[in-house]
């Protein structure tokens, strides 16, 4: 969904959408400030008590979006009457959600000069990355607006309940930094597969027991909802949100970190699959590999072509070195000394040949769905920037029929704490803006 462009409803336009849970979240789209937003629908009438709702909400998402804003400009964004207006940012305000935050500078003092808006600190929200080597977590405000960071390595060798432990006293530690004497909704991202049908983190082989143990920890410990999501789905929902694929609306992203993930986006949604596998490209045979992948490891797969282990020993056997630069995949550094140096002719042939590689997968992707974009997106696909993105795409344009742009991921390995928080931000406002149940 590309949320920047202009929408006229005619009724109101709802997606419903599981988002790694049980119950689905209901989620209105954010209308653009361009059009006006007007209740109506000769066929079937809304209730007053329907059409306030409605109303209520969309004013609610304006705020989001725009930030504070007088009466009068919620009229002029809405189009709705003066006194519609004053009604529903009466009852908002007597719910606790919007507040007088200051004065227009642009009108006379008075009421219609009041500026608006929703009162962050009504919710505190966490979202967390958890991967093999650490956990890292950021606590905000209702808004979005990061108070609080912190991270914890944990070791292969820590045993599963130590390894909860740390992770869990992490994100206290955080929310007690914060101020957030309690925590709304904490998103998570995490390698593995979702079920689609439970929400839950499904036992994956190669996968470290504390992953699992360390949602229920949280769903224990904390007075929280608690949202899980594949760690490369959310990194796709942030690329668009706020990264290389704002303009998108259907796109593939190519996870390269320390290991290799697809997330599919297609017309505005993100695509789990049938068991949540869609994108365990991993997996994928490939040419150039002694064996093929099986059910318990993608040895063999794309995986042994992209991974970070075999982006590393790529660059080794072209001659390209590096320092270590501390939380990333070494291949990354790798990556970015080489695009430092295009001239250099080891630099040049690493490029292309991890250019082969990646868009060996990548070709059989856009053969699959035609996305028209992917985004190289983790650590290495944004060490690579615009140089890697454009070998890649010159090979698929000598591969595939299909023309297919390839961009570089905006934000890298933060993608996933980004789209935990966005997931997090969006579960906590789709309940603290719903209409009161009767």
């Amino acid at each position: 969904m590309v949320w920047d462009e202009p929408v006229v409803w005619d009724e109101p336009v709802v997606r419903v959408e599981p988002v790694s849970r049980v119950e689905p979240v209901v989620r209105v789209e954010p209308v653009s400030r361009k059009e006006p937003v007007i209740w109506k629908d000769p066929r079937m009438p809304a209730s007053p008590s329907t059409a306030r709702a409605i109303n209520d909400r969309l004013a609610l998402r304006l705020l989001q979006q725009e930030g504070p804003l007088t009466a009068g400009q919620l009229k002029q964004l809405t189009g709705l009457s003066r006194p519609t207006v004053a009604d529903l940012v009466e009852r908002l305000t007597a719910a606790g959600l919007i507040s007088v935050v200051g004065e227009s500078g642009e009108q006379r003092r008075g009421p219609n000069a009041r500026l608006y808006g929703i009162v962050a600190d009504r919710a505190h929200l966490a979202a967390l990355d958890v991967r093999t080597e650490g956990v890292s977590v950021v606590v905000s405000d209702l808004l979005g607006a990061e108070l609080a960071r912190a991270s914890v390595p944990i070791a292969d060798d820590t045993g599963t309940g130590p390894a909860v432990e740390q992770a869990v006293t992490l994100v206290e530690r955080a929310a007690k930094e914060a101020g957030a004497e309690r925590l709304h909704t904490v998103g998570i991202g995490a390698p593995g597969l979702i079920d689609p049908a439970t929400g839950e983190l499904r036992d994956s082989s190669g996968l470290p027991e504390w992953h699992r143990r360390l949602v229920a920890a949280l769903q224990e410990r904390l007075p929280a909802r608690v949202l899980v999501e594949n760690e490369t789905n959310l990194a796709a929902l942030a690329e668009q949100r706020d990264g290389a694929a704002r303009d998108r609306d259907t796109f593939v992203l190519l996870w390269l970190g320390h290991g290799t993930g697809a997330a599919v986006i297609l017309d505005g949604r993100l695509r789990r699959g049938a068991s949540g596998g869609t994108g365990e490209i991993g997996f994928l045979p490939v040419p150039g590999t002694s064996t093929l992948p099986s059910a318990t490891d993608c040895e063999g797969g794309f995986h042994s072509l992209a991974g970070a282990a075999a982006v590393a020993g790529l660059a080794a056997r072209h001659g390209v070195a590096a320092e270590p630069v501390p939380h990333e995949p070494h291949a990354a550094a790798l990556v970015r000394q080489a695009v430092a140096t295009p001239d250099a002719p080891d630099s040049s042939r690493f490029l292309d040949a991890l250019a082969d590689r990646l868009a060996i997968g990548a070709a059989s992707v856009i053969a699959v769905l035609d996305p028209g974009c992917v985004v190289l997106g983790g650590e290495v696909g944004r060490a690579g920037g615009d140089v890697l993105a454009a070998r890649v795409e010159r090979r698929l344009v000598r591969m595939s029929p299909l023309p297919t742009e390839v961009r570089a991921s905006a934000l890298g390995g933060g993608a996933v704490l980004r789209g935990a928080l966005l997931t997090a931000r969006d579960g906590a406002q789709d309940e603290l803006f719903a209409p009161p149940s009767r």
